[in-house]
């Protein structure tokens, strides 16, 4: 009689998602110590590199956008910085095709290591954009990556036009299956699906894969989603890694190659600061080069505000967005300014402005469009984004809107319950005129429920929206933004 022996291995998987350039560690308030920054995150994870044999580390989407290091230089700061970090896998984000598709594939080329995508296709031809997946070999083991990113990067690709009717969304569970129905019989010990959709689409996703297909685990970003543990559906483990450097999620998991399946596993978010590791100092003198290019340029007082000014949300009015918003009502004869919340990417400007706080806090660089609607039309825009499940936390597409208007959204009915302009009732018949950034413009049906047909009388406003903001702001001193009570909410 021949016994068997089950064949055990461990690994440790170190995870990172939205990064967003944050690549400077910060001091902590009041106690003199640093958190997150590269420089730090680099030193924890070559101490785990060099602890645990089978280390691999791993980025779910979103490296891009969110510094000056990053736009100054279109991402290839981010990549070359990526290369130092070296993750043994990347999928796409929304934010990595900020700078338009042809730059993603130069960017692409540029990184030392594999970037895959599973769902996103060249329709008419039925190939896939990128690599779906990567098999890694870790100390005998297979390991298999696959990449989904969001519907999001349709609405960034229509930005670009000489490709985005082209590219197309495919269900991600079908395409899971396809690739895993291929290759599990290359015995397969790992299995892993690294997205950048959002904790509770991940959710759905797990609950659609059949068991068969072997996924173990699904590694995202996209919501910014801050777990004590992770999920399980499916019997599928399900985690992602806040926002930013400050912390990592942290993977050390037990494979039995037998079965080809986790058997024990332990997950924690480690804080990054300088309690738990010692700084890269190689990484940080190379952030620096970059560092002391964009200080040589963008450090000069644009303004100076009556006071600091706060963004601390998506999904309400803020002080910020609404001068940026009043600030855009000043340039045209409009009635209603609607800002993306989600455009204004800092939490804070100001007392004192440099060029390089408006970029950060601002750093799209799209048009305004203006737009002529009716006030049955305007309605159906502020019912469509005010609806509760278009306010989940990180997720929302909410507008920060110009002064003068009023509307009260009753969260029990789904309706809007009053709806003024300069206190004057918004009149269903009457026509009015709205401006809106490009992206929203270009995605009109989804983010204000308005067809193209209905938008066919746009014009352009200006073709810099960042540079009215400059403008603006450097012939007017002392502004102030005020939350005013533009729209709110009753039960």
């Amino acid at each position: 009689m021949v016994e068997t022996t089950t064949k055990l291995k461990k690994f440790t998987i170190l995870h990172s998602n939205d990064m967003h350039g944050d690549f400077l560690a910060e001091a902590k308030t009041g106690q003199g110590g640093l958190i997150g920054g590269l420089s730090l995150l680099s030193g924890y994870i070559n101490q785990v590199r060099q602890t645990e044999k089978n280390t691999l580390y791993v980025i779910s989407g979103d490296m891009l956008q969110g510094s000056m290091i990053d736009t100054e230089f279109k991402g290839l700061s981010t990549m070359e910085i990526m290369n130092y970090l070296a993750p043994n896998v990347v999928t796409l984000g929304n934010h990595e095709l900020d700078y338009g598709f042809p730059h993603l594939l130069f960017l692409e080329k540029m990184a030392n290591f594999p970037i895959v995508n599973a769902n996103l296709y060249i329709k008419k031809y039925g190939k896939r954009l990128m690599n779906p997946y990567i098999i890694l070999n870790v100390d005998g083991f297979d390991v298999m990556f696959i990449g989904i990113v969001t519907e999001e990067v349709l609405s960034a690709l229509k930005l670009d036009k000489s490709i985005g009717t082209f590219v197309g969304l495919e269900d991600a569970a079908a395409e899971v299956g396809k690739i895993c129905n291929t290759y599990k019989n290359e015995d397969i010990d790992l299995t892993i699906l690294l997205t950048h959709i959002g904790f509770e689409e991940d959710q759905k996703l797990a609950a659609m894969l059949d068991p068969e297909w072997g996924v173990d685990m699904i590694i995202g970003g996209h919501s910014h989603t801050l777990l004590e543990q992770p999920a399980q559906v499916n019997n599928i483990l399900i985690t992602q890694a806040a926002v930013g450097t400050d912390q990592i999620g942290r993977f050390d998991i037990t494979v039995d190659d037998d079965t080809n399946s986790i058997v024990e596993w332990k997950w924690e978010l480690i804080p990054i600061n300088d309690q738990v590791a010692s700084p890269d100092v190689d990484l940080q003198n190379f952030i620096n080069t970059y560092k002391e290019q964009v200080d040589r340029k963008y450090n000069r007082i644009v303004s100076r505000l009556n006071r600091q000014l706060t963004h601390p949300v998506r999904e309400q009015e803020t002080e910020l967005g609404n001068l940026i918003a009043d600030i855009f009502l000043e340039i045209d004869t409009i009635d209603v300014v609607l800002v993306g919340s989600g455009s204004i990417r800092g939490k804070e400007l100001g007392p004192v402005v440099t060029l390089e706080d408006l970029k950060k806090v601002y750093p799209y660089d799209g048009s305004l469009y203006k737009i002529k609607v009716t006030g049955a039309q305007l309605t159906k825009v502020f019912t469509h984004f005010l609806r509760p499940e278009n306010r989940k936390p990180g997720e929302s597409q909410c507008y920060q809107i110009s002064k003068g208007v009023r509307v009260v959204y009753n969260n029990t009915k789904k309706a809007i319950e009053s709806f003024s302009i300069n206190e004057q009732p918004v009149e269903a018949d009457r026509l009015y005129v709205i401006c809106v950034q490009d992206y929203h413009y270009q995605n009109s049906l989804k983010s204000l429920n308005l067809t193209p047909e209905e938008i066919a009388n746009a014009k352009v406003v200006t073709t810099s929206s960042q540079g009215v903001l400059e403008e603006y702001l450097s012939t007017h001193q002392l502004l102030d933004g005020q939350v005013e009570g533009r729209w709110t909410f009753v039960n």
